[in-house]
């Protein structure tokens, strides 16, 4: 199963064929008002596993100006380039690639449905190179879903305990909380974090 989620093809094929439920079509209400409150605009900003990259739309136009979106599919990076137009390679950088291979270091890291299209044996790995993609005193904010799906995944889903037990040797918990401004149809499903590393 994890060559099949980390498959390039696997995921070119879902935005291809827009199959791609998991979009909600505007940034996650939590992350936005997250944002919202930092002082910053400048520092590096990095977003795994980006999709359609309605988050980094919206730090755009907040005045972030050093993103970074990863994505698999190259199909889908390709229409962000067009999207983001002249902000590509200026306020925005775009990879196509694997996130386990990404090197750099980041302020901060947003998870939006991310984790949760990693198959479970992978999440070991997702918290070490969180862990090492952020600078000291950087934070790993965002949501995580609080649920267990009846289908194999993706998504894959998890509970509060399982993150206190996953995260916790390589991590600060400031916030692991139900998620009080998720949509609608992910209410009481979703947990926000803020986590930074130790």
């Amino acid at each position: 199963m994890a060559e099949k989620v980390l498959s390039k093809d696997f995921w070119d094929k879902r935005y291809k064929e827009q199959e791609t439920g998991w979009d909600i079509g505007f940034p996650s209400p939590a992350i936005a008002e997250y944002v919202n409150q930092l002082s910053w605009r400048d520092k590096p900003v990095l977003i795994p596993g980006c999709g359609n990259a309605h988050e980094a739309e919206y730090l755009l136009k907040q005045g972030f100006s050093n993103l970074t979106v990863i994505d698999i599919a190259p199909s889908l990076t390709d229409a962000l380039k067009v999207k983001f137009g002249e902000e590509v390679n200026k306020s925005i950088h775009i990879i196509t690639g694997n996130f386990f291979d990404l090197t750099g270091e980041y302020e901060l890291i947003l998870e939006q449905t991310f984790f949760c299209a990693l198959d479970p044996s992978l999440r070991t790995a997702y918290v070490r190179k969180m862990h090492s993609l952020l600078v000291k005193g950087g934070r790993l904010a965002g949501v995580l879903f609080n649920k267990k799906f009846d289908e194999d995944g993706p998504p894959f889903g998890g509970t509060l305990e399982a993150y206190q037990q996953l995260f916790a040797p390589l991590f600060t918990f400031k916030t692991l909380e139900p998620c009080y401004n998720s949509i609608e149809k992910r209410k009481d499903a979703e947990l926000f974090i803020n986590f930074m590393p130790k």
